[in-house]
């Protein structure tokens, strides 16, 4: 059985914040490399929390975290090589963006990263491209909206081509293509450079459909961490982390049990793989119809 190669591992997590509740509570994980993992969990279940672990912005009150299978260390020069191979986007742009133009806001971690003038042109001009801003590049953030801001924070991240990007709540506050044209772009990252990416969301349908695995979060520890197909299909496992099933796999199973999908066929996890399975059920349906007429 091949071992799988874990990029970033947790285990036994506490963490509170200073006169709260444990916001961590003995969590445990462990992320793929190169993979695309979705962590999901209602309101309150540790997911920002356990995503500033992750890249050393917060230290746990107990517990280990491990990169590249090494544990972590928190001085200011590992912090440094941490947050520059695991980048973080937070939920609100604003809490990342401060400069005069969205290309001066992108620019600022390459040149961090001490690249030359060419290189960070090159860098900034693609992470503009990916998401869909370019024409913004002279702009103010401070002037753009809200969906606009989260797309220029994301870029300012994929600038710098981080080995893991960790984003919270990406989706939010992004209309139906802009959430289309992020997906496409993670998913560019992770074929063209094999960058792992994990991120945190209530959305089970986008999680369903886009990620590999899925963790869920319940009392701010894993409540199971498996294959999406898997985990978001079980609806005893989602009713305790208080989601829903995904909409294609409700479908899906159903037309399993109908016998129009057969057991050892994938359920649909695409717009295209349920317009395919409309099919076979109008198929069907006609077939019905031509043998009660016979």
């Amino acid at each position: 059985m091949t071992k799988v190669d874990h990029v970033l591992e947790a285990e036994g997590l506490w963490y509170a914040y200073s006169g709260g509740p444990w916001a961590l509570n003995g969590l445990a994980l462990r992320i793929p490399r190169g993979g695309k993992s979705a962590i999901l969990g209602a309101n309150g279940t540790g997911k920002t929390t356990l995503l500033l672990h992750m890249n050393g912005t917060l230290r746990p009150n107990a517990g280990t975290i491990w990169r590249d299978g090494v544990p972590v260390r928190y001085g200011a020069r590992a912090l440094l090589a941490w947050r520059t191979a695991v980048g973080l986007v937070l939920q609100d742009p604003d809490d990342q963006l401060f400069a005069a133009t969205v290309a001066e806001d992108v620019s600022f971690g390459p040149f961090n990263l001490g690249l030359d003038d060419s290189t960070v042109r090159k860098r900034v001009a693609a992470a503009l491209a990916a998401m869909r801003i370019t024409d913004l590049a002279n702009s103010p953030p401070h002037s753009l909206s809200f969906g606009q801001r989260k797309r220029v924070a994301i870029a300012g991240l994929l600038a710098m081509q981080p080995r893991v990007l960790l984003l919270d709540e990406p989706t939010t506050g992004l209309d139906g293509w802009g959430v289309i044209h992020l997906l496409v772009a993670l998913d560019r990252l992770v074929v063209k450079y094999g960058t792992t990416i994990v991120l945190t969301t209530n959305d089970v349908d986008l999680a369903y459909a886009w990620a590999d695995e899925v963790v869920l979060l319940q009392g701010g520890r894993t409540l199971i961490q498996g294959r999406a197909v898997d985990v978001l299909c079980d609806t005893t496992l989602l009713q305790a982390a208080r989601l829903r099933p995904p909409w294609m796999a409700v479908l899906g199973l159903t037309a399993r049990r109908l016998g129009l999908l057969g057991a050892d066929e994938s359920l649909p996890r695409s717009r295209t793989q349920v317009t395919n399975l409309l099919k076979i059920v109008a198929e069907w349906k006609e077939h019905l119809s031509e043998l009660e007429c016979s």
